[in-house]
């Protein structure tokens, strides 16, 4: 009898762990994107993700990587689809739908220039990586480049700036679900001579969010 009971009980045990098995789904610190913290609830494919800018900074277009001189503005925001969250360690891809400066938040100090009329990125979607070791790359598409368009307000006229990259690589922090670009440099492909020959890009954005919910990087 007490053989019996044993084995009854055993087997009610192995059925309980079945049948919680099938209805826990896989844990969220298994993927790489998740929100409510690492390690917590999966970012879904298909979900958009928004960023602006970090408050409080600039994301700015220097003419060398150590000057101050060229184009700032404390207006922007990206957008992006998730199209792969696979286990971590590993990559999330993403589809960086759009990228927006507001114009009116920015302002140059290059001499002979008076304004800013607009700053256009180019040649969307660009491909994004994020590695669970915080490394984020950003592609375009093949045969394509990443191209950002700035069209300037002078004393002789307007006139158009186009800067390309062959891609950038930037860094995530779960502290407070940022993403950061540090001296990314531009070519200049076309333009006027006030155009500075080499643009360097600088901008943190943060927080990501899924849905208003700050994402993190496992």
């Amino acid at each position: 009898m007490r053989t019996r009971s044993v084995l009854a009980l055993a087997g009610t045990a192995t059925a309980f762990t079945l049948a919680l098995a099938v209805a826990t789904p896989a844990s969220a610190d298994s993927v790489v994107l998740t929100t409510g913290g690492a390690g917590g609830t999966a970012v879904a494919v298909g979900d958009t993700l928004t960023a602006p800018l970090a408050s409080g900074t600039s994301a700015t277009l220097y003419s060398s990587a150590t000057g101050t001189s060229g184009v700032s503005c404390t207006s922007s925001q990206f957008t992006a689809n998730v199209t792969a969250n696979p286990s971590a360690p590993g990559t999330a891809t993403e589809s960086v739908t759009g990228h927006t400066f507001d114009a009116s938040s920015c302002t140059s100090n290059v001499l002979g220039v008076t304004g800013v009329s607009s700053i256009t990125v180019d040649n969307l979607p660009y491909t994004a990586s994020v590695g669970s070791d915080g490394t984020l790359t950003v592609a375009p598409a093949s045969g394509s480049v990443i191209q950002t368009t700035v069209k300037l307000k002078t004393l002789l006229g307007s006139i158009t700036c186009v800067y390309q990259a062959a891609g950038l690589t930037g860094k995530t922090d779960n502290a407070d679900s940022s993403i950061s670009f540090t001296n990314q440099q531009f070519t200049k492909s076309s333009g006027s001579s006030l155009c500075f020959a080499n643009g360097y890009f600088t901008a943190k954005y943060a927080p990501v969010t899924d849905g208003g919910a700050p994402v993190y990087v496992n």
